[in-house]
């Protein structure tokens, strides 16, 4: 197997560590970012001539460059570019703070793309490359006490679909990870909890409030496979799209786009409705439907 070179954010936990060690092991270099320190010294004892570690925040416009650059600058080429940095903002839309959703969207949405745009330049000159954008089974499926957080995930994953079409022509394939429920530390480590609304105790959001709070739950899935998973969608052709990651994201993003396939073709008429007439009919509509061009 040929070795590849790979950028990744947010390697020193979750998907991120186990990302980098399964990569590093095989014999694969890995530029990591990391935000703490915490665990990076010990990735850099193991592989201290393929692991090139450097701190970022993504939040830092100015720093995501800079690293970028550096990464391509030392590494030469790199191959595959792993949007990994994030976390979960949970609690009732209204418990959140403004300053809480300003960082949630700066790291989860503006700094993924951030993040992606500024490898782009360096992915085009050298011909082509692969970048996953990690997701959710939440950037598909939405559930009360997470409105912030799946609206980052779902924005990144508009992001990547475009983006996706954009950058084709240039030999750079681009995938949407979407993993469920994994045991990583993400639930209890990762994820901040509003602070608490009594007039939501009884309601829907408080669920998650009560995951985050009682810990006796853990995600179905395995993130060694998962990771591995991600790694292996690194050499199918084309870059699949999307990769879901676990049946309970399976199951989740099913149900979520079969009710909202549901609801769309129960308003096929309504919605035809308020078209223009075509020249030469006097009215829009149902009748048009099926010999009306496609507009935009």
């Amino acid at each position: 197997m040929t070795s590849r070179n790979w950028l990744i954010t947010g390697v020193t936990s979750g998907f991120g560590r186990h990302l980098s060690e399964q990569l590093l092991s095989r014999g694969d270099r890995v530029a990591g970012t990391f935000r703490t320190a915490a665990g990076v010294d010990e990735i850099s004892a193991s592989w201290p001539d393929t692991f090139h570690p450097a701190r970022l925040d993504v939040t830092d416009p100015a720093g995501i460059v800079t690293v970028v650059d550096r990464a391509f600058a030392a590494l030469g080429r790199i191959d595959v570019v792993v949007s990994n940095a994030g976390y979960g903002l949970m609690g009732a839309a209204e418990e959140l703070s403004d300053e809480q959703i300003v960082h949630q969207i700066a790291t989860n949405l503006t700094g993924s793309i951030r993040f992606i745009r500024a490898t782009l330049p360096h992915l085009r000159r050298q011909g082509g490359g692969r970048i996953l954008q990690l997701s959710s089974v939440g950037g598909q499926a939405a559930w009360p006490g997470g409105s912030l957080y799946h609206a980052t995930k779902w924005g990144i994953e508009g992001f990547a679909d475009a983006l996706a079409g954009e950058v084709a022509p240039f030999g750079i394939g681009v995938t949407i990870v979407e993993p469920g429920g994994a045991r990583t530390n993400f639930r209890y480590g990762g994820s901040v909890l509003a602070e608490r609304i009594e007039a939501y105790d009884a309601t829907p959001a408080a669920h998650i409030r009560r995951i985050l709070t009682e810990r006796t739950t853990q995600g179905i899935g395995d993130p060694a496979r998962m990771a591995a998973a991600m790694i292996d969608s690194a050499d199918r052709e084309p870059a699949p799209r999307r990769l879901v990651l676990g049946s309970d994201a399976y199951q989740g993003i099913e149900t979520a786009l079969a009710a909202r396939l549901a609801d769309i073709r129960a308003q096929r008429e309504s919605a035809a409705a308020t078209d223009a007439p075509l020249p030469g009919t006097a009215t829009g509509g149902v009748a048009e439907l099926r010999t009306a061009p496609t507009r935009l």
